[in-house]
């Protein structure tokens, strides 16, 4: 019997081990970490036939070799382990790979971009559920594309559509994926302690684009916009927010927004204040939705619909509660200095700024400059607040103190906010999260639990 080895007990590296296994693989699944919540899980997988080494690290030493090795989004690309095995002509894929190769009868819809990828899948599959369609979201959005390929096998479905958020980790182990319809949100620096250059994080990006039948790209997002019509298939969809004659490519597959609508293929499809999400940065992922609907054919009656009841999503500009007054927003998935600022700058008034963590590489000019307009004080938690305070400093923001841990900064900010006069208490905090917290789910979790305490 074959055998495939899964690099991570994560939800993705279970359910590949379990669609493999169906599949009558031999299965083995390794994790680097041990601790009493991998070891039940082990436990449980053993009654599958599903073998868990903890504390391990995948050897090519061994004398039984995998055939195919599945690597959650996680683990490095270039990992040594993962360079020798492709050198060796060891199948090396990642997870969303192998859901993409049981649920191809599906139509695929691949969203990604630096930021506003999971407001604009989370829109998508929305819209494509409000004009009846099996279209579910999973990816990088939180729930494992192989936990959905599971699923479908499980239940004998098939998705209509599979909406599916990419990060670059997961597209450069997915070469063969090809969806439908491919949207590209925004493109600035970032993961560039994995990627190495801002050239090798573009081309990861790109290869889904070119891999799409239809592309659809933000047309007011400097970066893509600067390479214009030149970059893409002579169709493709650019969208913008500041109308008509801005819109990049044919105008008859334009999105765009014009005297409060939007408007695609010359249709007025919805107005724009039907999306209760503020910020132009959010009337921007609205038209790459909306542009992906009419390509799918979906009627604008649908669209409306589905848009007037979008809640938002959890953990981007998320209002949490009002105390005293004053707003608490929770934007823990801003996790570097583009989209802080954006958030930053989306709030009406002033904000006691809660900001801090992993910090990542980039430019933090445009993310100080809103932090002077925007932030009445800065609270500085996780490793990166010596750091900010010393960059700020240097800027000539005094008016931020180092408080380390969340609990901390939740007391202070509600303390804070009526000394300044600020409306809002913000969670934004331009990092990772993984000093403190396993994911910035946990964080904003976090945070969340702390304001509603007050």
């Amino acid at each position: 019997m074959n055998t495939a080895h899964i690099i991570g007990l994560g939800k993705s590296g279970v359910a590949a081990a379990r669609l493999l296994k169906g599949d009558g693989w031999n299965v083995v699944i390794s994790d680097r970490a041990v601790n009493e919540t991998l070891q039940k899980q082990q436990a449980e997988l053993a009654t599958e036939g599903i073998t868990v080494k903890l504390n391990y690290s995948l050897s090519l030493e061994d004398g039984d070799l995998p055939k195919i090795i599945v690597v959650s989004p996680g683990v490095p690309w270039d990992a040594p382990i993962l360079i020798e095995a492709r050198e060796r002509a060891i199948e090396t894929i990642g997870e969303m790979e192998l859901a993409w190769r049981v649920l191809n009868a599906s139509v695929w819809v691949g969203i990604t971009g630096t930021n506003g990828k999971t407001t604009t899948t989370a829109l998508i599959a929305a819209i494509f559920q409000a004009a009846g369609f099996n279209a579910p979201a999973c990816g990088n959005i939180g729930y494992a594309a192989c936990e959905l390929a599971l699923e479908a096998r499980n239940n004998g479905t098939t998705p209509d559509w599979v909406i599916a958020e990419f990060s670059s980790y997961q597209i450069e182990s997915s070469a063969s994926i090809a969806p439908k319809i491919g949207v590209w949100t925004t493109f600035t620096p970032d993961h560039l302690s994995r990627h190495k250059t801002l050239e090798n994080y573009f081309e990861i990006k790109a290869h889904l684009l070119k891999q799409s039948e239809n592309q659809i790209f933000n047309g007011d997002d400097e970066y893509l916009s600067n390479l214009g019509a030149s970059f893409g298939h002579s169709s493709a969809c650019w969208t913008s927010i500041r109308g008509k004659k801005y819109v990049i490519g044919n105008q008859e597959f334009g999105a765009y927004i014009e005297a409060g609508w939007v408007v695609s293929g010359g249709e007025q499809i919805v107005e724009v204040s039907a999306l209760r999400m503020g910020g132009k940065h959010n009337w921007q992922n609205l038209l790459m939705a909306v542009a992906a609907a009419k390509l799918a054919g979906i009627d604008n009656n649908a669209i409306a619909l589905a848009i007037a009841n979008f809640p938002g999503v959890p953990h981007r500009l998320e209002p949490i509660c009002t105390w005293q007054g004053i707003d608490f927003i929770n934007d823990s998935k801003a996790t570097n200095y583009d989209a802080a600022e954006v958030g930053l700058s989306a709030i009406d008034g002033k904000a006691i700024l809660i900001a801090g963590g992993e910090a990542k590489a980039g430019d933090d000019d445009k993310w100080i400059a809103a932090i002077k307009a925007k932030a009445a004080a800065v609270l500085l938690i996780g490793n990166a607040a010596t750091q900010f305070a010393e960059r700020l400093q240097q800027e000539g923001y005094t008016h931020c103190q180092i408080v380390e841990t969340m609990d901390k900064a939740v007391t202070k900010a509600a303390e804070l906010a009526p000394q300044h006069n600020a409306n809002v208490v913000l969670l934004s905090p331009a990092c990772a999260s993984f000093d403190q917290y396993q994911n910035f789910e946990q964080r904003g979790d976090d945070f969340r639990q702390l304001c509603l305490a007050l």
